[in-house]
């Protein structure tokens, strides 16, 4: 991908392996808000995306961070190419062409997929920035995502009344299960131990685990299942009520790209969706 690196932005030349609306809107990442731009948050970090009719404009002041977090150095086109064998994908990364899998900060991305089980995008949404507000530091004009240590003063009562209902104690309990360095030290360990890791923690189950395998950790080998790739399994392969069986058989299929696979799919499905009125 044609892109440069400057001192308060990115340029990326063309659209065809970066848009920001596929990137953003595809379920991966909830810090995100949609004016006449998006503006995304990670961490203590903030950029504003600009698009125009020959590419995209990150300025922010830390380009080599979002140069990471956008995963730009991989080559998409080669993912793609490689994806596009399976007949099954060849529609779905036609439509969300422009995807990358994020690179999320490893503790943020915990803390939002245990609020995101079985909520909806809008409520995630609203949740994290709650959090950001009550716990994280005043950037100017935006909060950084709280460190585990700044959590570590919130209660149960206090999650709950920022709307995290029955997440509330799950994230009350695992600030005091795990801290950033160890989940950092994980990095190194097989995928399936440290899946076995994450699910043992309190309010990680199944499919949090693999999305955070997946969006915090990188490892494409996942393929996280929710309703809708519950849905797709039954309409192109065979009718299977057992998530687990059904990750297994797609993981086997798509291998070390099965993470891309799943974006390019959710991202269709999800369009579909909404089209009938059905939010996530």
């Amino acid at each position: 991908m044609d892109y440069k690196v400057f001192k308060d932005r990115i340029e990326i030349n063309g659209k065809e392996d970066f848009d920001i609306e596929h990137i953003l809107e595809c379920g991966q990442v909830f810090s995100f808000v949609k004016t006449d731009h998006y503006t995304c948050y990670s961490a203590d970090k903030k950029a504003e995306i600009f698009e125009d009719e020959k590419g995209f404009k990150i300025v922010t002041k830390d380009p080599e961070y979002f140069e990471e977090y956008f995963d730009l150095k991989t080559d998409y086109s080669k993912i793609k190419s490689e994806l596009s064998k399976h007949k099954i994908l060849q529609n779905p990364i036609k439509f969300g062409h422009g995807i990358r899998i994020l690179r999320q900060n490893l503790f943020e991305a915990v803390i939002s997929f245990i609020v995101s089980q079985n909520n909806n995008i809008k409520r995630i949404k609203n949740i994290l920035f709650k959090i950001r507000e009550k716990f994280g530091k005043n950037i100017g004009d935006f909060y950084a995502f709280p460190t585990r240590v700044e959590l570590l003063k919130a209660t149960e009562d206090d999650f709950a009344k920022l709307g995290c209902g029955y997440r509330a104690k799950y994230l009350y309990g695992i600030l005091r299960q795990v801290d950033e360095q160890t989940l950092l030290e994980w990095q190194s360990l097989p995928t399936q131990e440290l899946r076995n890791r994450l699910v043992g923690l309190i309010g990680i189950g199944p499919k949090v685990a693999d999305c955070i395998l997946l969006f915090g950790y990188g490892k494409g080998d996942v393929f996280p299942v929710d309703t809708w790739m519950h849905q797709m399994y039954g309409q192109f392969f065979d009718r299977c009520e057992n998530r687990e069986k059904i990750r297994n058989n797609l993981t086997k299929i798509f291998g070390n790209l099965s993470g891309y696979a799943q974006q390019y799919l959710f991202f269709l499905m999800r369009a579909k969706q909404n089209k009938k009125g059905i939010e996530k």
